[in-house]
């Protein structure tokens, strides 16, 4: 068998089965592991298929790892993570203790930190690596395993490690909203930023309009008056309605002016760009 012929065969089976492991394919279709392996090099530099530790899988059903390649998820919608780091970098003032964790919407955020005098406590090694290299911010980064491409920290260790602090603010980031809440796909994930959420005074959720109707494994937070949710279009009118009433707030960057008509910003809001959607 020809090596074209052996990729042609090897790209038909992944087409139809999704996603299969190197001795399965080396068994069907001949040569060595390593011979397969150089297939499948060929067939991810077409941009057909995504790489696996001991296989392959074909990226248009590939949304989950996607989802988790940091590198890819950076250059996604950027202009639009762009605006809506702005309006979050607004209402972190210097002093404060700033939660990050490991979303790019997230990551897009901390570059507009670099120069405010923060403390920053994060479980993202993209963000800990930003600010390694700048002498305005005092990192602090928990302990985990690190979790993906996203460079990523989770597990017990991470989550004690989150217990034992407090912040003014959690920064995160989510792969869908409904009226439910903010979804994510990974539970270990999830579990750190439930722990962010109960060691903040408040959370302010960054969610492009892509992540609108989407659902994940698990619901990580429900509205609750705690949370803001920063996007870059107006949401459903369910999800207004939702924010609305669990008395969350809702914050546009497209306009960089709330979702609805606020009334004179007072003082002592906590986040005085939004308007409680729906109160």
């Amino acid at each position: 068998m020809t090596n074209k012929q052996r990729t042609d065969l090897i790209e038909q089976h992944l087409r139809k089965h999704k996603y299969c492991d190197l001795h399965t394919l080396a068994t069907h279709f001949g040569g060595s592991l390593s011979t397969v392996r150089r297939v499948l090099d060929g067939l991810e530099e077409r941009g057909l298929v995504r790489r696996h530790h001991g296989g392959a899988s074909l990226i248009e059903s590939d949304a989950l790892t996607l989802e988790y390649d940091f590198m890819a998820g950076i250059k996604r919608q950027a202009d639009k993570k762009e605006a809506m780091a702005a309006i979050v970098a607004e209402q972190v003032q210097p002093g404060m203790t700033v939660m990050l964790d490991a979303g790019t919407s997230t990551y897009a955020v901390a570059r507009l930190l670099a120069e405010k005098r923060v403390q920053v406590i994060t479980n993202s090694l993209p963000v800990a690596s930003l600010f390694g290299e700048i002498g305005q911010v005092n990192t602090i980064v928990t302990g985990g395993i690190i979790c993906g491409r996203l460079g990523v920290l989770v597990g017990p260790m991470c989550e004690q490690s989150v217990e034992q602090v407090h912040a003014d603010i959690a920064i995160l980031g989510g792969a869908g909203i409904t009226e439910s809440g903010v979804w994510n796909h990974n539970a270990l994930i999830i579990a750190v930023q439930r722990k962010m959420i109960a060691a903040a005074e408040r959370t302010i959720f960054v969610l492009d309009a892509t992540k609108f109707g989407r659902k994940a494994l698990s619901l990580t937070a429900p509205f609750e008056p705690r949370i803001t949710i920063v996007t870059d279009k107006c949401p459903s009118p369910q999800v207004i309605e939702a924010i609305g009433a669990a008395g969350a707030c809702l914050t546009l960057a497209e306009k960089r002016r709330p979702a609805v008509k606020a009334p004179p910003a007072r003082a002592d809001r906590p986040f005085s760009a939004a308007r409680r959607a729906g109160g």
